[in-house]
């Protein structure tokens, strides 16, 4: 299927998207502060994450498209080979970024878009912190 927008429509949606402060991060960090959970959000470690717990945790807010979510990733019908090689390597990142802060003793959790939609990362979070 072809772009239904002009490349300069394109552009400025596309200049829209945002890396910080969306609107997962702010639901996660309004929950952490209002529970008095001492946290940095976008702290400047490999990988980018998206929230430090301090001392050790790291959180990554994860896109179901985007970081290929093994419960409701669905492949695109249009520009496959693109799409698949795209996100292919996003989730193959990930897996290495996952694995690097681990050794250097963090623990990693990730949270996905879903878990926001369905309102249960505010358990999820909540079990994982005090396991």
């Amino acid at each position: 299927m072809a772009d239904t927008l002009t490349k300069r429509q394109r552009s400025y949606c596309m200049s829209r998207v945002k890396s910080k402060w969306t609107s997962l991060e702010r639901e996660a960090h309004n929950f952490l502060k209002g529970n008095r959970i001492c946290h940095k959000m976008h702290p400047l470690l490999a990988g980018n994450p998206d929230i430090l717990i301090k001392p050790n945790i790291i959180v990554f807010i994860h896109g179901c498209f985007w970081h290929k979510c093994p419960k409701c990733y669905r492949r695109p019908k249009s520009n496959r080979i693109y799409w698949d090689s795209k996100i292919k390597m996003n989730a193959r990142r990930d897996k290495i970024i996952r694995k690097a802060l681990k050794k250097r003793g963090y623990s990693v959790l990730v949270l996905w878009e879903h878990n926001f939609k369905n309102n249960a990362y505010n358990s999820s979070l909540a079990i994982n912190l005090s396991t």
